[in-house]
């Protein structure tokens, strides 16, 4: 159970002290909404369903592009303020395109960072502050962002945000935590402790004494009904050499191979459509070969007796299912793509090739139809059974047919 806080930080949250770097998390395969999300261009580089009732969410491009939006917001953008995106080398195409909207001047602030293999979320943010560390010297405000979620109003993001920032200063690790809006078994928890922040219109900060996996629905139900677990945004704050050193107290077999790494000289990067690219760091291969592949969650956040939860007021969405992504993005026939349809009822289509419906009620039918060179894939599922895209995920690997996904 953590330790007694040694103060609690004096923080104004009508001013953001904006963050030296923020690390944008763009890995992974976003399975859950296949086979339009694939391995090559998962959920974030999808275009951002906009629901009708928050405008604000309409915003042009991907979730990536919001993500990215969301950090030029709170960097320090009248000092060195920096972005670092951590994905795949396979996800390089889809980053650079979508980075061609962004101004000369927002581009230099980027930096990407391709992993040579996943290795979950601990030895990614781990790669991003030693470079952080390397580059400055110094210790710098650091915000780590996620990149396929939908986050709305961004006044209130931004206040949520300052008060994190106002934590990560005092040397603590904090974590925006999601009030559940219900039993949702897709979702990491957080059971939040003792208030330890509490003023009219501000958030509420809470200690934090556990974080739990996604649970089976009845766990579910007793965390929602014990009222003090949020979800886990997986959005945290802290300054580098805080960091650095909780990983070597909790996790010193993840870092010391990243511990290892240099600087980066000029000939290892490279640049691509305005991007400047970390292509050819020293050993950082040989890092990833013999790192753990674990959760900054389970390797850093759940053991330090630093880390506080800030209960945040923006509107969440994570887009987990098809079902949540029709809803947001319109019924009846709406979606993506040229449909055609008689006698159709509440039915949602994301294709690339022309549909045709007749006949039909209540289902969601996604088409990648091979155009790109990889194999097409065709997904009919009733509406409200999409949870079950995972196991059929897990069914096409278990054939060996990976390159579905």
């Amino acid at each position: 159970m953590p330790h007694a806080l040694a103060h609690t930080p004096n923080i104004l949250y009508t001013i953001v002290t904006m963050f030296n770097d923020c690390i944008i998390m763009a890995g992974g395969a976003g399975t859950r909404l296949w086979p339009v999300s694939s391995n090559r261009i998962p959920k974030q580089f999808l275009p951002m369903p906009s629901p009708s009732t928050e405008p604000e969410a309409v915003a042009p491009g991907s979730f990536f592009n919001a993500a990215v939006e969301r950090a030029l917001a709170v960097i320090d953008q009248n000092g060195d303020g920096r972005i670092l995106i951590v994905s795949g080398r396979n996800h390089m195409a889809p980053i650079i395109e979508a980075c061609q909207k962004y101004s000369a001047n927002e581009l230099s602030r980027m930096v990407l960072i391709p992993e040579p293999e996943a290795k979950n979320t601990a030895p990614a943010i781990a790669c991003a502050v030693n470079y952080i560390d390397w580059m400055s010297g110094e210790e710098r405000k650091v915000l780590v962002l996620t990149s396929d979620h939908i986050i709305t109003p961004t006044d209130r993001f931004i206040k949520d945000i300052a008060a994190a920032e106002a934590f990560a200063q005092a040397d603590k690790l904090a974590v925006l935590g999601i009030k559940p809006l219900g039993p949702e078994t897709g979702y990491g928890y957080i059971e939040a402790g003792q208030v330890i922040s509490q003023a009219k219109e501000i958030p509420e900060v809470f200690r934090v004494l556990s974080f739990h996996e996604k649970p089976g629905r009845e766990k579910a139900e007793e965390f929602l009904a014990a009222g003090n677990f949020f979800w886990n945004s997986g959005m945290f704050a802290f300054s580098s050499k805080f960091i650095l050193d909780e990983y070597r107290r909790s996790a010193p077999q993840l870092i010391r191979p990243f511990d290892r790494l240099r600087a980066p000289g000029e000939t290892s990067f490279k640049t691509e459509g305005g991007l400047r690219i970390l292509w050819d760091w020293l050993n950082l291969d040989a890092a990833y070969n013999e790192t753990e592949a674990i959760s900054f969650d389970y390797a850093i956040a759940e053991k330090s007796s630093h880390t506080i939860m800030v209960n945040a007021g923006f509107n969440w969405r994570d887009v987990g299912s098809w079902d949540e992504y029709a809803l947001l993005a319109g019924s009846n026939g709406a979606g993506n793509g040229e449909v055609y349809q008689i006698n159709a009822k509440n039915c949602f289509v994301d294709s690339d090739i022309p549909v045709a419906l007749i006949g039909t009620e209540g289902l969601i039918i996604a088409v990648r139809s091979g155009k790109n060179g990889r194999p097409g894939s065709v997904l009919v599922a009733k509406k409200g059974e999409t949870q079950h895209v995972r196991d059929i995920v897990a069914q096409i690997k278990a054939q060996g047919r990976n390159e579905l996904l």
